[in-house]
């Protein structure tokens, strides 16, 4: 059974308000979410936070990853391909000095022979002289997940939990991994959510660390100042009539509707996702129903991570049962 914790319900900001009110069929479309709004900090193990210390009991094990992980291989070449491949670029540069027309298509010559001294790998390393394969591979050793997100249900109006919980975690395995078990379609982090009631907790746990971590997937520890916002969705989530309507009322106030008012950016709980990359995918529940979007991951800013193209990570969760198998995606 999922519960929404209690707490005070946040009202739409004062632009959102009026529109909802002169477009009033918009209303039905707006959805609670929490602007998480991290800063660099040092949180504590019973603080909401990302990158912080988890209340994780001390008999509990770990959660590790055994899925496969994206590595690189490399494989130092030839000293004659090597020079070959310099050689090529010098000439490359002498043609762009000369503005030459068609200055950076390369002679079928040099292609031919650029594609049998790369032999299938994914690039050069032109400063080791080393070919790069790009492979997927299972860890050695199972690999340790790192802390990433804790959300107290006191700090977070509205955030869905299960029954006698109050504490949603977030982890995940700091390396890349090619559609880890259950999310097709998907490349970055493998994630694990954990929801527990934080009184249980006595002794908390000192995590192990793994071996290796990709940098932009480790976050800088930071204190959490949630503030409750009313979110629209973006407008292919709306029918077009509506969409008409709320791009005339923002253009008319030199706002743009997409832009301003819609799929609040940045780390956020609950509200709309945006699809700013792709066209809209719908992410339905083994269950049938439609999954929500549970909450928003982004890049920079004081956690400092680099999701994807400097993009977001979104977890979607199934509205019906939070048990339920989520969904990741990035943007």
């Amino acid at each position: 059974m999922t519960t929404e914790n209690p707490g005070p319900r946040p009202g739409p900001d004062p632009v959102q308000r009026t529109l909802t009110e002169d477009v009033p069929a918009l209303a039905a479309s707006t959805r609670q979410a929490t602007l998480l709004r991290p800063t660099a900090g040092d949180p504590g193990p019973r603080d909401s936070s990302v990158g912080g210390p988890l209340l994780w009991p001390a008999d509990e094990p770990w959660p590790v990853c055994r899925a496969s992980h994206v590595v690189s291989k490399r494989e130092k070449l030839s000293d004659p391909d090597r020079e070959i491949l310099q050689e090529y670029d010098r000439r490359m540069k002498a043609r762009r000095r000369a503005r030459t027309p068609g200055a950076s298509v390369m002679p079928k010559e040099e292609d031919e022979a650029r594609t049998r001294i790369m032999d299938g790998a994914n690039g050069i390393d032109m400063k080791t002289w080393e070919r790069v394969r790009t492979l997927s591979e299972y860890p050695a050793a199972p690999t340790p997940m790192i802390p990433v997100l804790q959300l107290r249900a006191q700090d977070v109006p509205g955030l869905p939990m299960p029954e006698g919980t109050d504490l949603l975690q977030l982890l995940w395995c700091p390396d890349e991994h090619p559609e880890p078990p259950g999310q097709p379609r998907y490349w970055g982090p493998n994630v694990e959510l954990r929801y527990r009631a934080a009184e249980s907790v006595g002794t908390v746990a000192c995590p192990p660390r793994p071996e290796h971590a990709q940098h932009g997937y480790v976050p800088r520890p930071c204190v959490l100042d949630p503030v409750p916002v009313v979110d629209l969705p973006e407008e292919s989530e709306l029918p077009e009539g509506l969409v008409a309507a709320a791009g005339a009322w923002a253009e008319a106030r030199g706002v743009r509707y997409a832009r301003h008012l819609a799929c609040l950016p940045g780390w956020k709980a609950g509200g709309w996702p945006s699809w700013h990359l792709t066209d809209l995918v719908t992410l339905d529940c083994s269950c049938g129903a439609r999954m929500r979007l549970l909450l928003t991951l982004d890049s920079g800013h004081d956690p400092k991570l680099v999701l994807g193209r400097s993009g977001e990570l979104r977890v979607f969760a199934c509205p019906e049962d939070l048990t339920h198998p989520f969904r990741l995606n990035m943007q």
